[in-house]
């Protein structure tokens, strides 16, 4: 994982869209939420509690953006499936992924292979991570991330 306070990596990845997207679009927060595959159970409960909280985001002016190595056109049918309204990013290969420490060997089923870690990451205005959530479990993830914003909002 990336440490608090480092230099959040520079990206320029494809949307749903299919156009470019870099860190440098967002003015404020972005909550960068790494997922293994779109439309499996977790993925889909982790995304559909970050659109059902977007409005707390955006009342706090900060972006969730969420990156998988899917293809553009699943992410598309993904977004279009469950109205998410905000950018999903492909990685295919997973080079910003593994920039964020979010990719890498893991096992399932007895099979060994390379893919997405589901980690988040709040980075800051000035492009340094604020918060990083490891190993993350999908249900009431975006309710905890904006608790920790809520909770860094105080302590100023």
């Amino acid at each position: 994982m990336l440490d608090v306070g480092a230099d959040a990596p520079e990206f320029e990845l494809p949307n749903q869209h299919g156009e470019t997207v870099s860190l440098a679009d967002f003015d404020g927060r972005v909550v960068l939420y790494f997922y293994p595959r779109a439309n499996t159970n977790g993925c889909t409960t982790e995304a559909c509690e970050f659109r059902d909280e977007r409005p707390a985001f955006d009342e706090r002016d900060v972006s969730i953006v969420g990156v998988s190595d899917d293809p553009v056109s699943d992410l598309e049918a993904f977004a279009d499936e469950h109205d998410l309204e905000f950018d999903l990013l492909s990685d295919e290969l997973g080079e910003v992924a593994t920039l964020y420490d979010s990719y890498g060997e893991k096992q399932m089923f007895g099979n060994t292979f390379d893919g997405v870690f589901r980690n988040t990451y709040v980075i800051d205005e000035n492009g340094r991570v604020a918060a990083a959530y490891e190993g993350v479990t999908p249900e009431g993830h975006a309710e905890d991330v904006l608790a920790d914003l809520e909770e860094a909002r105080a302590a100023q």
